[in-house]
């Protein structure tokens, strides 16, 4: 396995623009299920990173519906997976701050100061670093160059995506 630097941001965010406001029918809607946010956020990071990680538990991988790893469609399990400490395949990254934020990376949102609820991927990034500045793509509330500032949120945490572990 190496660490390499080439995520390919473009990439991501254009996927994000692509379904930001529709489903792609390889994977599954999540809609009813508790929320497709952080299913469509995987899918950016996959379309930048290209790998997948099939470890059970504690990878990061969509099969199908129901063959997919807990850190592709939960917040939670997303944030511990892309911040994770030991080399293993896929996409990383490292909790960041505002400023420090790119396209492609992702913005969690806790709504009551409890939990993280909601995971958006960051598809812009103006000076400076507010949240007036920081535009997102996200599903459950569909939405594309929505304004961070936007939301009702009490909690935010961010990731910037450093690379890719690749075989």
């Amino acid at each position: 396995m190496r660490f390499s630097k080439d995520f390919d941001r473009a990439a991501a965010v254009a996927y994000a623009h692509r379904w930001a406001y529709g489903r792609n029918p390889a994977y599954y809607d999540y809609e009813e299920l508790g929320g497709d946010c952080t299913n469509f956020t995987s899918q950016c990071i996959y379309a930048g990173s290209g790998v997948m990680n099939f470890t059970p538990t504690f990878g990061w991988y969509y099969i199908n519906a129901n063959h997919k790893a807990p850190a592709w469609t939960g917040v939670v399990y997303l944030y511990n997976f892309l911040t994770r400490s030991g080399l293993s395949l896929g996409p990383v990254g490292v909790p960041s701050a505002m400023e420090d934020l790119l396209p492609g990376d992702v913005v969690q949102l806790s709504f009551t100061g409890e939990r993280f609820q909601h995971s958006p991927i960051v598809v812009a990034v103006g000076r400076p670093a507010l949240p007036e500045n920081i535009l997102v793509a996200a599903h459950s509330y569909d939405a594309d160059y929505r304004p961070l500032a936007t939301y009702d949120y009490q909690d935010v945490r961010f990731v910037h995506i450093t690379g890719v572990v690749r075989p």
